[in-house]
């Protein structure tokens, strides 16, 4: 998981990418690559 400052430009790197807050932060997941997923801050 990469942890990243921006998830913007991270999120159009695949179609399937979404992004959503869970406890306070963000993250971006995708269920069919997950080598994609990343945590805001």
């Amino acid at each position: 998981m990469k942890v990243r400052n921006s998830l913007k430009s991270l999120r159009g790197r695949h179609r399937d990418n979404r992004i959503v807050r869970r406890r306070g932060r963000v993250y971006v997941i995708n269920k069919t690559q997950r080598r994609f997923k990343a945590r805001q801050g």
